[in-house]
């Protein structure tokens, strides 16, 4: 008989896991809101034809999940959410207002080899504005970004800015040829993992001139914001976001060479975490993935690496990982009808209650709730049941007192 086991690069996610995940996810979808974005999803499986030649050679032949499905059509798995939503632009073209403001959480899936924090399936979360060229665009998700991180509780967060223009001017500055052009923004990229020694013998390896790479970094040095990026950081002074949350950074990249603006990329301060998300302006890239011609910028939360973080930091607090705020203890038939009033009353008050089924010994219905974090044990027994009261010990400060039903409600839905 074969040994039942998950496919590798793919994760069963327990309760507790997915109450973390859900706490984040329900945290962004809040903050999308506050700032009118719009849910969007798209099917898990789209036709090959639409996913295949929008990214790689390598996405079409190895990294990408393609099949024919039982109708015999040549179909593959959602690889990101931008090619789906380019493909709704296209067809819902008349239905769509511009400029469209969307958020996307689903699933995405990646042949990729596994290993630490890299999976076959995975989420992503992704906002877009689509269909305006001004600046607000920016400066909005910039602020949306700033948001997320607070009431997420992540301290020291920093988004580094950069425009690709900048970037195209100091690589013309420097001399350096189109056709490196991309290899040398590839090495460029590293500085913060490599440093910037390590960076100059990787293009002197390349075969740039040591006067081009002199030349390269002393324009870097010397780099200064846009106007454009002038433009977005006046604006983010006048929605009182603090200046210690972003930063000009003429080394950032963005590997994707589709950008054709401002680029940001959320890092968090004294870790070595290398990014929990990032984005930018991308005007021409909705139009070659087959959606109208249309501008957007956008920017895309590290879902899995976010959750990942909150978890290793301990940001996630006890409260946060249950609903429920009280077990109801079961002593068996005697009191069976007043523990489901009880129960009864609870979801009159919209009050997250677990009802224990079985009449086991009290110690073993505590070891549950403490399992499931839950704070609240509500206690009727015979004594209870005739002057009807409620024992309610908290599990926490591990006191208990005897209560009215009246002062049990005041408590549980302060």
């Amino acid at each position: 008989m074969n040994k039942v086991q998950t496919l590798k690069g793919f994760r069963d996610l327990l309760p507790s896991e997915m109450m973390l995940r859900n706490y984040v996810k329900n945290t962004l979808i809040e903050t999308f809101q506050n700032f009118a974005f719009l849910p969007l999803e798209t099917p898990a499986l789209e036709y090959a034809s639409t996913l295949k030649g929008k990214y790689s050679d390598e996405t079409d032949q190895k990294l990408g999940y393609f099949f024919k499905d039982n109708g015999d059509r040549q179909v593959g798995l959602r690889y990101d959410l931008t090619v789906p939503v380019a493909k709704v632009l296209a067809i819902y073209s008349n239905q769509i207002q511009l400029p469209f403001k969307r958020y996307q959480i689903q699933t995405v899936w990646r042949a990729e080899n596994t290993q630490k924090g890299r999976y076959r399936e995975f989420t992503q979360c992704d906002i877009d504005t689509f269909g305006s060229t001004s600046p607000l665009t920016e400066s909005e998700i910039i602020s949306l970004i700033y948001q997320a991180t607070k009431k997420l509780n992540i301290k020291n967060a920093l988004l580094k800015v950069n425009d690709r223009n900048i970037l195209s001017g100091i690589l013309n500055d420097a001399k350096i040829d189109k056709e490196q052009e991309n290899t040398t923004l590839q090495s460029l990229d590293k500085i913060d993992k490599i440093g910037e020694e390590r960076v100059k013998k990787e293009l002197k390896n390349k075969g740039l001139s040591t006067s081009q790479i002199t030349s390269l970094f002393k324009y870097i040095k010397e780099a200064q914001p846009s106007q454009q990026l002038q433009k977005i950081f006046s604006q983010l002074e006048a929605l009182n976001i603090p200046k210690s949350f972003y930063t000009f950074d003429p080394t950032l990249i963005r590997g994707c060479d589709y950008y054709t603006g401002p680029i940001f990329e959320l890092t968090v301060k004294d870790t070595k975490i290398s990014s929990l998300g990032g984005g930018g302006r991308y005007d021409q890239l909705i139009k070659t993935l087959g959606g109208p011609d249309i501008p957007a910028v956008g920017f895309s939360f590290g879902f899995e690496r976010i959750v990942d973080f909150i978890k290793d930091n301990k940001l996630y607090s006890q409260q946060e990982k249950t609903k429920t705020k009280v077990m109801i203890a079961n002593f068996g038939s005697e009191t069976e009808k007043n523990i489901l009033q009880l129960a009864s009353q609870f979801q009159n008050d919209s009050i997250p209650y677990f009802l224990y089924p079985n009449d086991d010994k009290l110690s073993k219905q505590i070891k549950t709730a403490l399992a499931l974090n839950i704070p609240y044990l509500a206690i009727i027994g015979t004594e209870e049941s005739e002057n009807k009261t409620i024992t309610l010990k908290n599990l926490d400060k591990k006191e208990q007192k005897t209560i009215k039903l009246e002062e049990l409600l005041t408590i549980l839905n302060k």
